[in-house]
């Protein structure tokens, strides 16, 4: 099954910019997919480097102009994949593209470069930064009822590019176990100090049955046996290699709403039960509404950043527990959104908030709406 990516022509409109396009996103995401459909369709001289090669990286190991003139000569479009194998490729690509300004460089990643770039002069206006993630439902060609009876297999197994080249359940769900042993965790383990692996496992776990709920790091650090400290950094190196992310609480009144707290999301509904090695339907779970909010809100992340909507998404509470699952302010603007997979009642927007944003839009998504959310409609 070819499913083109939604970033593929936004990069090629780039090429010929002298900026380095740098593509993030984890392991078997589909970065090097996308950077062999690019470079099928250009037509200037390409120089393509796999990074993780152990003579690629003793090639580029020498920062001097003289060595990187040498080695891409008159190419017009280098691409370099998985780049965070490579110390100080911030400084590397800086010095390139300074340096030659006939190329445009192509970088992929599969953990934000700062994770191994340290020490590296960041290339502030020098680059464009693109987040590819698991495949989104406006990246599929399908019809609504196709759409419709995909729904429960993409809430329990996600959308990650191989599952779709996948027959059969059982395949799928050992290639979703196999990824989550082997791969989304290899550059944590690879490039931070992880002293207790098992212990990044265990909070993911946890993080996996806290999905839609709010966090605490003290409970957390209780229940793992490690310092608050540590946990803050095991959830940020988790969400720089794009297996987590996090909505903080929307706030203009401190003393009546909740202003510090955080919910954190799975960017792939698949990799989640993996964790926790859950692959039943729907039908047989009591969790179906905490992976509905899973899908709906990392289905509208990839949604915004797709479609080039500079929105910023956070959840609402107050200390009288009225919440909101989802809040998007923009320019100009500020939409709230509900989130529900079946409805027995009419869910009303909590009142609270009704009086403090009298200007905020309210609806509610559930399966029968939820096409335009996630830009299908």
């Amino acid at each position: 099954m070819f499913i083109k990516r939604h970033l593929e022509e936004r990069i090629i409109r780039l090429i010929g910019s002298n900026k380095v396009l740098l593509i993030l996103g984890t392991r078997r995401v589909g970065k090097t997919f996308l950077i062999n459909q690019i470079k099928d369709q250009f037509k200037g001289k390409i120089l393509m480097l796999n990074a993780e090669d152990f003579d690629v990286q003793e090639v580029l190991k020498k920062r001097t102009i003289a060595n990187y003139q040498r080695l891409t000569g008159d190419t017009d479009l280098l691409i370099i994949d998985e780049a965070q194998a490579i110390p100080e490729i911030g400084l590397i690509l800086k010095l390139m593209i300074d340096s030659q300004p006939q190329l445009t460089i192509i970088a992929t990643g599969s953990s934000s470069l700062d994770l191994v770039n340290t020490t590296g002069e960041p290339l502030t206006g020098r680059q464009h930064l693109f987040n590819l993630y698991p495949i989104a439902q406006l990246e599929l060609a399908e019809d609504p009822i196709k759409t419709k009876s995909n729904l429960e297999e993409r809430m329990i197994l996600g959308s990650y590019p191989e599952i779709f080249q996948l027959k059969t359940t059982i395949e799928k769900e050992s290639y979703l176990k196999e990824l989550t042993r082997s791969y989304l965790l290899k550059d944590i383990l690879a490039y931070a100090d992880i002293k207790h692996a098992n212990k990044l496992i265990d909070l993911l776990r946890l993080i996996a049955f806290q999905v839609g709920s709010e966090v605490s790091l003290n409970e957390l650090s209780l229940k793992l046996g490690i310092n608050k400290i540590t946990v803050e950094n095991y959830l940020d190196l988790l969400q720089k290699v794009f297996i987590l992310f996090k909505l903080t609480s929307y706030s203009t009144n401190q003393r009546k709403e909740i202003s510090k707290g955080s919910k954190w999301y799975f960017y792939d509904n698949g990799i989640r039960n993996a964790v926790i090695q859950d692959f039943r339907i729907p039908a047989m779970r009591n969790d179906i509404g905490l992976l509905w909010e899973n899908y709906l809100i990392a289905e509208r992340l990839k949604r915004n950043a797709y479609l080039e909507e500079d929105r910023q998404m956070y959840f609402w509470r107050n200390y009288n527990q009225q919440e909101i699952d989802l809040i998007e302010v923009y320019q100009g603007g500020i939409s709230a959104f509900e989130i529900k997979y079946g409805i027995s009642k009419k869910v009303k927007i909590p009142q609270a908030f009704k009086l403090s944003y009298a200007e905020a839009a309210f609806t509610i998504i559930d399966p029968e709406n939820y096409g335009e959310f996630v830009g299908i409609e």
